[in-house]
């Protein structure tokens, strides 16, 4: 609610508030005076008269003051009624937060005065009921994800365990077939550090804490060293890298954090690329703004896969792929580094190709 409906909730509470007393003290002065004037004139006329002659003329001849002080006292209590009312609806709105946190399931009702609140709390109801879902959704998939890649964590060291066994107790291995035992217990072993980095990156993950550091930064120079460092993992796929850059783009940003975004997102397109198959990157500038494109080759994403690929804990691969199946949270944590920048990230699939575009704000 902004200040607009709050100035809105509050006039109309007050203006029902200053029409409920004159209506009500209007109401009760007139049936009052029909009472005193109309009906019990003479009776208390009379009464009043035998009990005291002075009390009597004083008050014929001070019937105005008289009837004022009457029609004041009415006009109180009538407003002490009204503005306790008004303060119970204050009440109704404390209970029903209270309700909210409680038990959110059950829908606000509030007296007809407060139907915007009413509507707003309900609003708030099924924000938190919504919240309260996914985090106990997340935190449930976080659990499944840690018990999974537990599992596969024995998988690999049982592996190496084993080799390094025959290794060590068989003493007439031949030369070759030494070194296959040695070439597959560093493969599992490298694969068991892969696993290792997946489990801390999940346990410490956090994005509501990531801080940034903005300098200037090139992202032609920061795309280039990166494209270096996964030169190696392109070499096992046999894929290629297709970069079409300006030579010098430049953003006030944390050049650590963007490194691992676009990290995440070129690691994404080596594990879901075709073999023998090129990967695109292509980076402009229009104006301030800077537009980056991630492009390979690679299977159909279904529509309702694609609307989630950014959620944390996520996997595309439903059967939990070891060997490309990453932890669920790299485009999560992409998407997050991206928002903090001001920027937007949004993707893209094709029958053939999948696209992750990013527009960012540069400097001169």
């Amino acid at each position: 609610m902004n200040n607009k409906e709050f100035s809105k909730l509050k006039t109309s509470i007050a203006v029902k508030t200053v029409i409920k007393i004159i209506v009500y003290s209007i109401i009760a002065i007139l049936i009052s005076g029909l009472l005193i004037d109309g009906i019990y004139n003479d009776t208390l006329a009379s009464n009043l008269s035998g009990f005291s002659k002075e009390i009597y003329y004083w008050c014929v001849l001070n019937k105005g003051i008289l009837m004022g002080i009457i029609y004041s006292i009415i006009f109180t209590i009538i407003s002490f009624i009204v503005i306790r009312t008004s303060g119970n609806n204050i009440i109704e709105v404390i209970l029903a937060i209270d309700k909210i946190l409680k038990n959110p399931e059950k829908a606000i009702n509030l007296p007809n005065d407060l139907l915007i609140l009413e509507n707003r709390l309900n609003n708030i109801r099924i924000d938190l009921i919504t919240s309260r879902n996914k985090a106990q959704e997340e935190s449930q998939k976080k659990k499944d994800l840690i018990m999974y890649m537990a599992h596969d964590l024995k998988t690999p060291l049982t592996s190496v365990i084993g080799y390094l066994t025959l290794l060590t107790q068989e003493k007439e291995i031949s030369k070759s077939i030494q070194d296959k035992y040695i070439k597959i217990a560093l493969e599992k072993s490298i694969r068991l550090e892969e696993l290792t980095n997946q489990f801390f990156e999940i346990t410490k993950y956090d994005v509501k804490n990531m801080l940034i550091t903005k300098n200037k930064i090139d992202l032609s120079i920061l795309l280039d060293q990166l494209i270096d460092e996964f030169y190696p993992m392109l070499q096992e796929k046999n894929l290629k890298y297709i970069v079409n850059k300006p030579e010098h783009i430049y953003i006030l940003g944390d050049g650590d954090k963007l490194a691992r975004a676009f990290g995440n997102l070129i690691k994404n397109a080596i594990n879901y690329s075709y073999e023998n198959t090129d990967i695109d990157i292509n980076m402009t500038k229009e104006g301030e703004r800077i537009n980056i494109v991630f492009k390979n080759k690679a299977d159909k994403i279904p529509d309702y896969k694609l609307d989630k690929m950014f959620e944390k804990f996520y996997r595309i691969d439903e059967a939990r792929s070891t060997t490309t199946g990453g932890t669920g949270i790299g485009l999560a944590i992409t998407k997050e580094i991206i928002k903090l920048h001001q920027g937007n990230i949004y993707v893209k699939n094709d029958s053939e190709f999948i696209e992750f575009y990013i527009e960012l704000k540069s400097i001169d």
